[in-house]
């Protein structure tokens, strides 16, 4: 018997009770009368996450977060299929069955993401109607190509088509979509958005009846912005992480924002069913929701309102105990795809004629950019110049030895040194910036020894971070993970980076369908006109 104060989210109300268990689900609820000292609530859910930006293993990643109530997560394997497809996409199955967390995975609908970068793998309409008609896949991943829903690509419309015939949800990824366009989107089936910014954005969206998920991750944190509508629509919100770095899951997952907002003086009942009732209902998931014959994944907390995890339950099985693990993780099998070989200074070098140029300009925990013009010298090589925040960025393609793709990035205040990542959205393909293409070279070059991971080079010192796993990912434990990243990052700090997540931040810059100019392996990339465009501004 496990005793308790129940909080039930369907009768809206609280009361001691001893649950019993039997065969992994709850047999019986029997109400007491005297109150206990401790609160019984549903396994948490994340209702939306790469577990590939925790830079950990599904098993790697289950570790820290049952320790922080929870129970199963949504998961869109949507990086790991940019480098290595279905065989990625079999790896983070068989790897999260290896641990009790429940993992729920999408078919990734955009691999390659966009056909403006190379990438490591493509999924076609075959293969995603494989994918959907697995039980394991429970939904068709973010539809990134929302011009492709509007504008009726054939094969992007033939995707939804297929997740319908399976009866599953279809994730939608529309930044800033309003008016016609958007209203378009949704009728062709799409269910749900992680990137609203603005409450206003949020509210069209949710009035057309698409189901707004929450994010407060690690570049992105939209839950101040959009916290109103738990009030208004608390049936039509989800809270979800989206990418969530290592040092981060080790500080806190969806449990601390629970407490958060119980103390913002939020209706309890309302805030758990966020991430209970809503997306166990959307995406029609086998977890259990403190009811009898549900699934017994429950947690056990000191109180709501600082969410202190004691104990996690997941199919009746303690796997959670007041700071102890109840089960043993033992790794995954490494898988890669790496093929480049290494870069020279005369590779990075930038000649152009005329004079203007068009910058990148970055800002501090978000994922969207700025194109902004900047004059330059006629007929010269164009250098950086820190002293006014005029760096270079760099991107390799790490799947071939193909030309690399150089431009200049603002918002980064790197005063020396040079960083690097082969974690860059969605393709995965190493990206630099740094002051000076020394730095840049050895940074670049130091990732591809590794064959995957992040680095830091500064004159003749070089730090790194193995991910050896599709070179974005590790199945070392989180906390070991988190304390190396954290050292580069404090490192890249001390080189005068202004940013609070410059890696986070960095694998960001490559993505390109997110606003405005972005950077792919092939050239500048402008989101708003989903086209390349010159370095060069005439």
């Amino acid at each position: 018997m496990i005793s308790g104060n129940l909080i039930d989210i369907f009768e809206r109300t609280i009361y001691p009770a001893e649950i019993e268990i039997e065969n992994g689900r709850i047999r019986k609820i029997k109400r007491k009368e005297r109150n206990e000292e401790f609160y019984i609530i549903p396994g948490l859910i994340d209702s939306h996450i790469h577990i590939e930006s925790s830079m950990c293993t599904p098993g790697s990643f289950s570790e820290e977060a049952v320790s922080r109530g929870t129970t199963a997560v949504v998961s869109d394997p949507h990086e790991i299929a940019n480098v290595l497809g279905i065989a990625g996409v079999n790896f983070m199955i068989e790897d999260g069955l290896k641990v009790p967390l429940k993992f729920f995975f999408g078919a990734p609908s955009c691999v390659p993401a966009t056909p403006f970068e190379t990438s490591g793998a493509e999924i076609g309409i075959n293969d995603i109607d494989m994918l959907l008609s697995k039980p394991e896949i429970k939904y068709l991943a973010e539809m990134m190509n929302f011009p492709g829903v509007i504008y009726e690509d054939k094969d992007v419309l033939s995707k939804i088509k297929i997740a319908h015939k399976y009866k599953k949800p279809v994730d939608g990824h529309a930044p800033g979509l309003s008016g016609d366009n958007l209203r378009k989107y949704i009728e062709a089936g799409i269910s749900t958005d992680h990137e609203c910014v603005t409450l206003e954005e949020a509210k069209e969206k949710i009035g057309l009846g698409m189901k707004v998920m929450i994010r407060e991750g690690s570049a992105a944190r939209n839950l101040d912005s959009l916290k109103e509508l738990i009030r208004t629509n608390p049936d039509m919100v989800m809270l979800c992480s989206d990418d969530l770095h290592p040092e981060m899951l080790a500080r806190r997952h969806i449990g601390l924002l629970v407490a958060q907002l119980v103390n913002e003086g939020f209706d309890l009942f309302d805030v758990i069913r966020l991430c209970t009732l809503n997306p166990t209902r959307h995406y029609k998931l086998e977890t259990g929701l403190l009811r009898e014959g549900d699934p017994a994944d429950f947690i056990i907390v000191d109180t709501p309102y600082r969410m202190n995890v004691l104990e996690t339950w997941i199919n009746g099985e303690k796997v959670f105990d007041r700071g102890k693990l109840l089960y043993e993780y033992k790794g995954g099998t490494p898988a890669n795809k790496f093929n480049c070989s290494e870069i020279t200074t005369q590779q990075i070098s930038v000649k152009i004629s005329g004079n203007q140029i068009r910058v990148i300009e970055a800002f501090d925990g978000q994922i969207f950019t700025k194109e902004v013009i900047v004059p330059v010298r006629n007929d010269s090589f164009i250098t950086q110049n820190p002293s006014e925040d005029l760096l270079k960025i760099v991107v390799k393609d790490r799947y071939n030895d193909s030309s690399l793709a150089v431009g200049f990035i603002k918002g980064f205040g790197l005063k020396k040194g040079a960083f690097a990542s082969s974690v860059a959205h969605d393709s995965h393909n190493i990206i630099c910036v740094g002051t000076n293409d020394n730095d840049i070279v050895n940074a670049i070059n130091a990732i591809i020894k590794l064959r995957g991971g992040l680095s830091v080079a500064a004159g003749s010192n070089i730090e790194t971070l193995s991910l050896p796993i599709a070179g974005i990912m590790s199945d070392r434990p989180v906390k070991e993970i988190a304390g190396k990243y954290e050292i580069l990052s404090g490192i890249v700090k001390e080189l005068g980076c202004q940013l609070e997540a410059p890696f986070m931040t960095l694998s960001f810059m490559a993505l390109l369908v997110i606003p405005e100019l972005k950077l792919s392996d092939r050239g500048l990339f402008d989101s708003k006109q989903f086209k390349f465009v010159p370095l060069t501004v005439s």
